[in-house]
Formats: structure tokens, C-alpha cells, sequence
């Protein structure tokens, strides 16, 4: 019975964070629009960093040298 309370309690608290989340963050289209745009960016950056790190751990030590 403990669980099922400790899991109900914790139900009803993420709907308050929800509820005060949606009445407070997203007022206005521009809300909605700067969040997608902030979020994009932050994903765009995340991506660039994972392509670094794939390109520098997973590339040939042995570097290609261009003869001309």
C-alpha cells in the first residue's frame, strides 16, 4: 500500500508542475516559437559536438597526406 501511495503522491505533483508549467511558460506564440528556435540551436550544437568527437575518436591515426 506504501508504493501505490508514494506513486500516487508523485503523480499529483507532476500534474501541479505541469499545470503551473503550461499557465506560466507558453503565454503566446512567441513563447512557443522562441523555445522551438532555442531548442533547435541547442540541439544543432549538440549534434556538431557529437560529429567532432566521432570524427576524432573514430577517424585512422594514420593521417592522408596530399602530395602535389
Amino acid at each position: 500500500m506504501e508504493h501505490r501511495e508514494l506513486h500516487q503522491d508523485l503523480e499529483d505533483q507532476w500534474g501541479r508542475v505541469v499545470s503551473r508549467l503550461q499557465g506560466k511558460v507558453f503565454q503566446s506564440d512567441w513563447d512557443i516559437a522562441s523555445f522551438t528556435i532555442f531548442f533547435i540551436f541547442i540541439g544543432m550544437v549538440l549534434l556538431l559536438v557529437l560529429l567532432v568527437l566521432i570524427h576524432c575518436c573514430c577517424s585512422d591515426d594514420e593521417k592522408v597526406t596530399n602530395t602535389h
